[in-house]
Parts: C-alpha cells; sequence; structure tokens
C-alpha cells in the first residue's frame, strides 16, 4: 500500500495540475518505499534531480496561467516557487557532500510542501482559474 494516495482534498480543479501534483505524490511515496528497505541515500539522488525537473515544468505550467490571467496573488506565489528550488538545491548540495539522514529531510520537506503549499497557496488561485475557464 502506497504511503501516500491522492484525495480529491488535493485538487485544484485544474487537470494539468492536479496531474503534476499526482507526480508529487509519487515522488513521497518512492522515496518513502526507498527508505523502509534502508536504500533512502541511494534513491535520494533521483528523487532530487526528480524535484529539479518538477519544479521546472509545474512551476511554469502554474506561473503561466496566473500571469496570463493576472492572478492577483501571483508575487506571493511566485517566491513560495522560488523558495521550493533555492531548497532543493540545497538538498542537493548536501548530497554531494555526503549528508547522513537527508532522505528524511526531503521526505518531511516535500510532505509538509503537500501540506503548506498545496492544500494551502495553491488551493487559491484553483477557483480564480475555473472562473476564468481554466478546468
Amino acid at each position: 500500500m502506497a504511503y501516500m494516495s491522492w484525495k480529491e482534498l488535493y485538487s485544484v480543479n485544474v487537470k494539468e495540475i492536479d496531474e503534476q501534483h499526482k507526480k508529487l505524490i509519487g515522488m513521497i511515496n518512492e522515496l518513502h518505499d526507498a527508505m523502509k528497505v534502508g536504500k533512502g541515500k541511494v534513491v535520494t539522488s533521483l528523487i532530487l534531480k526528480e524535484m529539479i525537473d518538477y519544479a521546472a515544468t509545474h512551476f511554469a505550467t502554474e506561473e503561466k496561467y496566473m500571469i496570463k490571467f493576472e492572478f492577483p496573488g501571483y508575487a506571493q506565489h511566485k517566491a513560495e516557487h522560488d523558495a521550493f528550488s533555492v531548497k532543493v538545491l540545497d538538498f542537493q548540495q548536501k548530497y554531494n557532500e555526503g549528508s547522513i539522514a537527508l532522505s528524511f529531510e526531503v521526505m518531511e520537506f516535500l510532505e509538509d510542501w503537500l501540506v503548506k503549499h498545496i492544500l494551502g497557496t495553491d488551493k487559491q488561485y484553483g477557483p480564480f482559474l475555473n472562473m476564468k475557464g481554466v478546468m
């Protein structure tokens, strides 16, 4: 059984973005599964690369819609995205320096991001984009 499953609660009611959020849940599950069998350090490198790719693609998608439709919370939202990217690069540097127990820190960060950013910040733009016809 997966550590974390997609719930309708996570939906921002924009299909493209919801699909991308599901990938984040997949990363959490992948890291959790690896940690359970003592392979967290090995998988952490892969997860960090996925997080960098995810940030580039996913944040560009959200920001494209926010700019196009002049979402009033864009500046704050972009700042959160930038902070995520900085943190992931910090994780990557720590990993390259041989940091121990980094997989736990990455796991905690991803779970926190899911709860605070997606269930908090992202939920704010969902209705706004829906009103603009983005589903």
